[in-house]
């Protein structure tokens, strides 16, 4: 049995599938809570599922794996043949996901480090993918670590949202309170900023917004090597055109990422969600 690095990270990743089997990455998932329904982000709710029942305006909330889900985890990585485990995980600022894996790492089999990326989606799944890659080519918990951490420190998320209503309802809208009452009809860019959502933007319009969100990805993309994912809710059409336009305007671009966030993800956003991720190499 090959001793190795694992990499652990958390389903708000939304990594694609392939490059979790392809770097062996192990997702543990949140929990969404619909009705009076507790169901696995990823398996047991679809973003689809989710779309539906924010319309219909179905209480919707989110919840964190808890310390046992993560060191059942641990140990089964550990068994696998890891020496060591990165678990790396969504902004502590959004849920309480770091806390427990933290919690369940004292108890593992193996050494865990533990670290809030201050990330969320493929911001997140970037980080993931920059441990996973370190650990193949050989080093060590600490180096891919740094890696993760080095990855995070340069990676941008925006994204544009069709209200700020989820947000506010969930909590989620940090120094974007500001907003809230008269700007509720404005069209808002975000950002992910110290881990916290912020006001980037105040658009008027839907197409306006989208047209900037486009322009600031490109002006942060450069002509240096980078990935970039986009990522949407009910809104796969929009997703597609904007990643076209990204493709055909940043030079650099190495890997192009196109997927639907998941129901956690979603719960806080709603329906008409579109992000992007930009993340240099």
């Amino acid at each position: 049995m090959s001793r190795h690095v694992a990499i652990v990270t958390d389903s708000t990743a939304y990594l694609p599938r392939a490059a979790v089997e392809r770097h062996h990455i192990t997702a543990v998932p949140l929990t969404v809570v619909l009705g009076d329904q507790a169901l696995e982000e990823g398996t047991e709710i679809s973003a689809r599922s989710l779309a539906q029942a924010l319309q219909k305006r179905r209480p919707v909330t989110t919840s964190r794996p808890s310390p046992a889900t993560f060191a059942e985890t641990y140990r089964k990585v550990a068994a696998s043949g890891a020496s060591g485990i990165v678990s790396l995980h969504l902004s502590s600022e959004f849920s309480g996901t770091y806390d427990a894996a933290v919690l369940a790492a004292k108890e593992a089999p193996v050494p865990v480090r533990v670290v809030d990326t201050g990330m969320v989606a493929m911001a997140l799944g970037f980080c993931a993918l920059a441990a996973a890659e370190t650990a193949e080519a050989g080093g060590d918990v600490d180096e891919a670590v740094a890696a993760a951490e080095k990855r995070a420190a340069g990676t941008s998320a925006y994204f544009y949202v069709d209200t700020l209503d989820y947000l506010r309802r969930g909590g989620r809208i940090g120094a974007a309170q500001a907003l809230l009452g008269s700007a509720l009809a404005v069209k808002p860019l975000l950002q992910l900023a110290d881990g916290r959502i912020e006001l980037l933007e105040k658009v008027r319009t839907a197409s306006k917004a989208i047209a900037r969100l486009e322009e600031i990805a490109a002006e942060r993309a450069g002509e240096g090597q980078v990935d970039i994912a986009v990522h949407h809710l009910a809104a796969a059409e929009r997703a597609e055109a904007l990643a076209q336009r990204l493709q055909e305007r940043v030079p650099g671009l190495s890997e192009l990422h196109v997927s639907e966030v998941g129901a956690v993800i979603g719960a806080h956003t709603g329906p008409g969600l579109l992000g992007v991720v930009v993340s240099p190499r």
